[in-house]
């Protein structure tokens, strides 16, 4: 039967328009590290080159290279933790410029996928799709264990309200946040859709 997270994996990517504390276990991903505005242009090649490697991974069977334990699935969505350059952060007050952003980007691979397959499948896309990008693309093991999140709905830009609710309910809850980054889980394609259509996991870790 064919895995989809969706379905089988709701409690990481489909919470309710509300915090919750969750424990995120150990995934492992294909990130790629960068900074500037996501509005522009070079945004979509960090995108480009993590979804040629997780479609090579799922398409690895066609290929002849699929490892073992392998089994169908449909593709993770794409995920992203932000911060802030360390010039900006000396002079934060709550508003931020994009160009100042830094941002590690991924996609989560099925638990079959370990470091040499990953490797394998690198390499391979590097021949068969060759970008610069694909040298600054990382296999790593992430755990975030102790979070809070919820769902946004709505332009990227207001954010900032989900976020109140969140440190709200984490201060309720006896909980803090252990860092200023922020993890944000995209369900659709902000190329596509309209802003006001947008769904997106927003996430931080805490800590009692």
């Amino acid at each position: 039967m064919k895995h989809e997270w969706k379905k089988m994996e709701k409690q990481f990517y489909l919470p309710k328009c509300k915090p919750e504390l969750i424990c995120i276990p150990t995934l492992r991903f294909f990130t790629i590290e960068g900074a500037g505005n996501p509005n522009d242009d070079f945004f979509s090649e960090y995108i480009g080159v993590l979804y040629s490697l997780s479609y090579g991974v799922k398409m690895s069977p066609r290929s002849g290279m699929a490892p073992n334990g392998y089994f169908d699935y449909t593709v993770y969505p794409l995920e992203g933790v932000w911060d802030l350059n360390e010039e900006a952060k000396k002079s934060y007050d709550g508003n931020f410029n994009k160009n100042d952003l830094v941002f590690k980007l991924m996609i989560r691979q099925p638990n079959f996928v370990d470091n040499s397959f990953a490797l394998q499948v690198l390499e391979q896309t590097k021949k068969k799709k060759p970008h610069k990008l694909l040298n600054h693309v990382k296999f790593e093991e992430i755990t975030e264990g102790e979070c809070i999140q919820m769902l946004h709905e709505g332009s990227f830009d207001s954010e900032p309200e989900s976020f109140k609710l969140m440190e709200n309910y984490a201060e309720q809850e006896n909980y803090k946040r252990t860092c200023k980054t922020h993890r944000e889980i995209y369900l659709n394609d902000a190329r596509k859709v309209s802003p006001d259509k947008l769904k997106t996991v927003l996430r931080f870790c805490v800590e009692k």
